[in-house]
């Protein structure tokens, strides 16, 4: 049966470097998505791709 989602979503503040947030406001309007989904594939991807063999 179809059911409609809602995702869940919390509101969180970061600190990032300005140069950093230039580039990722420029690749957001390039790829026509917001800054937040950007941002949120970043970190997903990120995290999917961690190194855990660190010592």
């Amino acid at each position: 049966m179809f059911q409609v989602k809602k995702p869940e979503y919390v509101n969180k503040t970061f600190r990032m470097p300005r140069e950093l947030v230039q580039e990722l406001e420029a690749l957001a309007q390039q790829k026509d998505v917001s800054l937040n989904q950007l941002v949120t594939q970043c970190c997903r991807y990120a995290l999917d791709h961690l190194d855990t063999d660190e010592d």
